[in-house]
């Protein structure tokens, strides 16, 4: 019984052979659906068992068609990061670091966010955080609260004077 269940596992981890047409069809697909990084189309081909000159061609072949554009992926993931998941620059930044982004796509990402938006989205996630934060010492509530927001990828620089405020 062990044995059977064993060989159907094994048959399903087996990878059939994918071509490079199917491929380009699936990344086409995958690419229309969201706006990727380049690192995120080579993981998803070599998940495929897509590899060496046929990776390439398609990854050129997607960026030619407009498919996969780096510079438009980190204006958009810098957007709604900060829109909807109220995370700082500091964080989107270190996230588009580790999706191997060049400095300049993350400099046309940073534009994105709006100083005075970026301000006001600070001074909200404090007053929120202030209300929710149930200590009776004045000192380690502000240590709680900055220490939320430089999490949240908030400079040190801006948070404490504005925490120290209240």
């Amino acid at each position: 019984m062990l044995f059977i269940l064993y060989l159907c596992i094994l048959l399903k981890k087996q990878k059939k052979y994918i071509g490079p047409e199917e491929a380009l069809a699936k990344l086409q697909r995958y690419c229309a659906y969201q706006d990727r990084c380049h690192q995120e189309v080579r993981s998803k081909l070599l998940e495929l068992g897509v590899y060496g000159e046929v990776l390439e061609e398609i990854i050129s072949e997607l960026i030619q068609d407009n498919f996969l554009n780096e510079e438009r992926f980190a204006r958009s993931y810098a957007r709604g990061k900060f829109r909807m998941r109220k995370w700082g620059k500091q964080k989107i930044t270190q996230e588009l670091k580790l999706r191997k982004l060049s400095d300049y796509c993350i400099a046309k990402a940073m534009e994105e966010i709006d100083e005075e938006e970026y301000q006001n989205t600070i001074q909200q996630l404090i007053d929120k955080k202030w209300k929710e934060t149930k200590m009776e010492n004045l000192f380690l509530k502000r240590a709680k609260l900055a220490k939320y927001l430089i999490q949240k990828g908030y400079e040190s620089n801006l948070v404490w004077p504005l925490v120290k405020a209240m």
